[in-house]
């Protein structure tokens, strides 16, 4: 028997602050934080019956250590939803959290359930390196030259699409610069103020007597954002990744710590909890590219979704474009010419970072508040790259 599909509609989203990696969360477990957002997203419902919740599905790039053994299900557990909710863990690296937004709402449209919960989680203090605890690449990656681009960091992926497209020093800078102008305007403003959900640090010291003082502190606010970002001072960083390069810890992205959380209803969910939806979810793709210019994996993904959801390039009002470098964001921009003001109006991830596997959730949280905000926006869309030479785009239109 066929089953009609049907739409999936975001009715909240979430999001912890994101914190430098080593800062302001470098004690707080990602389990912890994931618990936080999904408690959080769910109490964004009233009434809401989490025996309903179909699946918790979340993304995590880096699904080990703190953040391993399925910490979809622990975070939900230490949530209190009930123990009859699943949970999953996904990786798409940068995309798993967009990924778990494109899952749940899949399974929503297919009939499967009416309530799913879609998150992200990752804390980048916790991995002791950017591939987390144990890498062991397979030898015959460096057997064939093609394969080669899979074992390249990212940052030397970069530098690569900053040859290859002809992206300047300079432009990488300013790029960088406006970044955080407009994250720092962002906050000023209170822009991030309705989608945070403030998270109370613990943090055990050292007191009189040998005594373990609990000092807390509430945190609120992105730490990435630097308001005394200038081009003179990006202008002196040196590079990272080549000696003659271009790429330096000024435009690239930060490593940070965060999670996410996304609440998605059918139709028949909304009439029955009487909830408000703010978008609908349009479309969904993922394509791939040489590895060894990863960054570029928008420029494929971003046509296939607009062309999967009947959309216009022109017709999308704001886009959510990954910074995961300054030079493949620019690169990605030019190839298809998006336009500067609606890529990123509030800045993007070299200055409010960049938590892997919990940026697709992160950062549809500040899609679904911008169109909550503003009337005038109908059509977004949240886009990155991935490591190994994938791009992935999800459109979504305000209601």
């Amino acid at each position: 028997m066929s089953r009609q599909i049907q739409e999936a509609y975001i009715v909240a989203a979430t999001r912890t602050p994101v914190a430098k990696r080593n800062g302001l969360f470098r004690s707080v477990r990602p389990d912890d934080m994931l618990a936080h957002v999904l408690s959080s997203v769910v109490a964004k419902v009233p009434g809401l019956d989490a025996q309903e919740i179909g699946d918790v599905i979340v993304g995590c790039a880096m699904p080990e250590a703190e953040q391993g053994m399925n910490v979809a299900r622990i975070g939900l557990l230490l949530a209190g939803l009930p123990d009859t909710v699943p949970g999953v863990t996904i990786n798409r690296f940068c995309a798993s959290g967009l990924q778990a937004v494109a899952d749940a709402a899949a399974r929503i449209r297919l009939g499967e359930a009416d309530v799913m919960i879609a998150a992200g989680t990752e804390s980048m203090s916790a991995m002791p390196q950017i591939m987390g605890n144990k890498v062991s690449l397979n030898p015959a990656i460096f057997a064939k030259h093609e394969n080669i681009g899979i074992a390249f960091g990212m940052g030397l992926t970069a530098e690569m699409v900053a040859q290859q497209w002809k992206v300047s020093r300079e432009d990488q800078d300013a790029f960088a610069l406006q970044s955080n102008q407009r994250a720092c305007a962002a906050i000023a403003a209170g822009y991030f103020r309705d989608e945070i959900t403030p998270y109370h640090v613990r943090t055990h010291v050292p007191g009189e007597g040998g005594a373990v003082r609990v000092v807390e502190r509430l945190a609120d606010t992105d730490e990435g954002p630097r308001a005394d970002a200038s081009l003179e001072g990006l202008a002196k960083l040196k590079p990272v990744f080549a000696a003659r390069g271009s790429v330096t810890a000024g435009n690239s992205s930060q490593m940070s710590d965060g999670a996410g959380a996304v609440l998605l209803m059918s139709e028949a969910a909304l009439k029955r909890y009487g909830a408000t939806p703010i978008a609908r979810f349009v479309s969904y793709a993922v394509a791939g590219v040489p590895p060894q210019v990863m960054g570029i994996g928008p420029v494929e993904a971003i046509p296939r979704a607009l062309k999967a959801g009947g959309v216009a390039p022109e017709a999308v009002d704001w886009i959510e474009l990954n910074e995961a470098f300054a030079a493949q964001a620019l690169a990605v921009m030019r190839q298809l010419s998006l336009d500067p003001a609606k890529v990123n109006p509030l800045g993007g991830a070299i200055a409010l970072g960049h938590p892997l596997g919990a940026t697709g959730a992160i950062r549809a949280a500040t899609l679904m508040n911008a169109m909550r905000r503003d009337a005038n926006l109908r059509y977004g869309m949240i886009s990155m790259c991935i490591g190994t030479g994938m791009g992935a785009a999800g459109v979504f239109e305000r209601v």
